[in-house]
């Protein structure tokens, strides 16, 4: 290669180095930009930076806790807001969640921990948002719930996959003792079910979306295999569980322990899968679908016996900002927002049963 060739391919890399570097600065000034101009981000903004983190005991006024989705520094952070003014959020400076719940003392918060390997882990904490142990998990967080009288949690994680809309996930769900930070059910697969007279051992199981009835030994989630769906009633003393009946997914049992909310699959050929909200009757095993039309991925909770919690994206076309959206239990009405963003959101204290 003569001289003139060498100089002119320098001159194009310094070129090409310049002009990343200015990208890349552009990039991080876009960065440190808010990145959405509307009342409700700035506002949610500004509350960050002046509030204090309330102490969850049952004492306190009706408190909402949730992901924060706000697209600037306190993204993934937990939040706390009061229910009368759900614009008042305060942020968890010490605890980033990908999902989270809570009950009498005890919460957990599933995080990811990203680098050039990721790791993911359970952080259980409590009313002050203290960490008092971390597990670590066997895959990308999906969902959590804790018992009613915080002794014990589910957690789900997806192992393969990332997605309940396709075909092509495994699942692992344990259940977390919250006094002493361990597994008392290392994974789901251990349970026998049963289907009718006959066990239910297929070897392409799923099981996800826990749900405790009051005493916390009683349990309902979701199993699947070729490609259906099952919602299951167990114990945990027992290591058994039975099928109830098909197509449920996601179950959240209301505060009276009467119904459950689920998302139920609605197939369309032609284009992605569309979940719609319904609630089922235990004692019928009967549905209703819910006036939440949208498609709705997440396992819902309840505000209260009237009415269910759940998130939504904040873009049609997929967002990292989510909103908490509340509907009424029985079909009625239409959907509000009730959060805007926030995910995971759940009440503390809960609901009186009714």
């Amino acid at each position: 290669m003569n001289r003139g060739r060498i100089l002119g391919f320098a001159a194009l890399c310094l070129v090409c180095v310049l002009g990343a570097g200015a990208y890349v600065r552009h990039a991080l000034q876009r960065a440190a930009a808010p990145q959405d101009k509307s009342p409700s981000s700035t506002a949610a903004i500004d509350t960050v930076a002046a509030g204090t983190t309330p102490v969850l005991d049952a004492q306190s006024s009706p408190l909402l806790l949730f992901r924060n989705t706000s697209v600037d520094p306190s993204y993934g952070r937990l939040a706390v807001a009061p229910l009368e003014n759900v614009t008042d959020r305060r942020i968890v400076p010490t605890l980033s969640c990908e999902r989270v719940d809570y009950a009498a003392g005890r919460g957990v918060c599933l995080t990811a921990t990203r680098g050039v390997t990721t790791t993911y882990s359970a952080i259980v904490f409590d009313q002050n948002f203290q960490p008092l142990f971390t597990l670590p998990l066997g895959g990308v967080p999906s969902r959590v719930k804790v018992a009613r009288d915080g002794s014990v949690a589910a957690v789900s994680v997806f192992v393969s996959g990332h997605s309940y809309a396709g075909g092509d996930f495994s699942t692992l769900t344990s259940v977390i003792d919250l006094q002493r930070g361990t597994y008392v059910v290392p994974n789901f697969e251990q349970l026998k079910v049963w289907s009718g007279s006959q066990p239910f051992e297929a070897v392409d199981r799923n099981f996800w979306g826990v749900t405790f009835a009051h005493n916390a030994d009683t349990f309902y989630a979701t199993v699947a295999s070729g490609g259906r769906t099952h919602l299951i009633r167990g114990t945990l003393t027992d290591r058994e569980a039975r099928v109830l009946r098909d197509d449920v997914e996601c179950p959240s049992l209301s505060p009276d322990n009467k119904r459950l909310a689920f998302k139920l699959r609605v197939d369309d050929k032609l284009g992605p899968v569309h979940w719609r909200l319904a609630v089922l009757d235990l004692g019928t095993l009967e549905y209703i679908p819910l006036a939440e039309t949208r498609s709705v991925d997440d396992q819902v909770t309840w505000l209260d016996d009237e009415q269910i919690m759940y998130a939504l994206p904040a873009a049609e076309s997929g967002s990292a900002e989510m909103n908490t959206w509340v509907v009424d239990s029985h079909g009625h009405g239409t959907p509000r927002m009730l959060v805007p963003q926030a995910y995971s959101a759940i009440i503390w204290p809960p609901s009186t049963p009714g």
